[in-house]
């Protein structure tokens, strides 16, 4: 990767490559945002096979009148999630992130239950206890149950700023939400909606929804939506060290701003020149191993 091929004017990239190899590459406080959704560290494969529903006259499925579907499979998409190492992997590219961000920029860091608490501790070290801003609860409900235990459904995202003293957030910027309880405020009020908390219900991506694109773990965009319009100002840079699916790109883009995506699995990279097919913004970049 060249290092004159990131720069302020330049086009919106995706590099194919490891993102220890790539983050090193780019400059110093280039990104007000960055955003990491990183391996859970699950034990496990994680896989999604995309799916698509199609007319046919011997379909097995009756839809609107009378119509005859059926369901076609598509790729199977998956990755291993399980590391030795975990927090060797993670600490140098959170490392590089610090360095990656303005003075005035913000870190989301999206994990579970799993390894979010080790994370916390860690970002304190790194960041500054006094740069922690918020943890984000990511509440959905699809999926198994357990009976053995509480069922866990939520994400947690956690927050930190570069310098609290000076950090980018425009809360006059994001999307509103329905009250819960609207009959206990002004008409007035209900019109308009109520600012988001840090509790977010949102659903994940249907697997027979618009959004889908059969990576295992797409993210929602109306998740992305909120972090980007609160923590970026349109024409700003937005980086995705772990791109996936992209989803962070296709908002970033609906939203003015301009981004970095970063995959090393050829799985993400095939979804991702999917996805952007129709963006001549967008190039993409493969990056030898080792080339830092």
């Amino acid at each position: 990767m060249p290092g004159d091929l990131w720069h302020p004017g330049g086009p919106n990239i995706v590099v194919h490559g490891d993102n220890a190899d790539t983050l090193p590459l780019l400059p110093d406080a280039a990104f007000r945002l960055i955003y990491i959704d990183p391996p859970f560290n699950t034990g496990r494969m994680q896989m999604r096979q995309a799916m698509k529903t199609v007319r046919s006259l011997t379909g097995t499925r009756v839809g609107f009148k009378g119509q005859s579907y059926e369901t076609i499979k598509g790729t199977l998409f998956g990755y291993n999630d399980d590391f030795e190492d975990y927090w060797g992997f993670l600490e140098p590219r959170l490392e590089e992130a610090w360095r990656l961000l303005t003075d005035d920029g913000t870190l989301y860091l999206h994990l579970d239950y799993r390894e979010v608490h080790y994370a916390k501790v860690l970002l304190d070290a790194l960041f500054g206890r006094e740069c922690f801003l918020n943890e984000i609860i990511w509440a959905y409900d699809y999926g198994g149950r357990s009976r053995r235990k509480w069922p866990s459904k939520h994400d947690t995202i956690l927050v930190y700023v570069k310098d609290p003293k000076q950090y980018y957030f425009d809360s006059d910027a994001v999307d509103r939400e329905p009250y819960m309880a609207p009959g206990l405020v002004t008409p007035e009020k209900v019109a308009l909606g109520k600012l988001p908390t840090d509790v977010w219900w949102h659903t994940i991506v249907s697997p027979t929804g618009r959004e889908k694109t059969g990576y295992a773990t797409q993210k929602p965009e109306g998740v992305l939506r909120r972090v980007i319009q609160a923590s970026s100002a349109p024409g700003d840079w937005v980086l995705d060290a772990f791109a996936g699916s992209g989803t962070t790109g296709a908002v970033a883009s609906q939203l003015g701003r301009r981004f970095v995506l970063v995959d090393s699995h050829p799985d993400a990279i095939a979804v991702m020149r999917q996805r952007f097919s129709q963006d001549a913004t967008v190039r993409f970049v493969p990056l030898a191993v080792g080339s830092a």
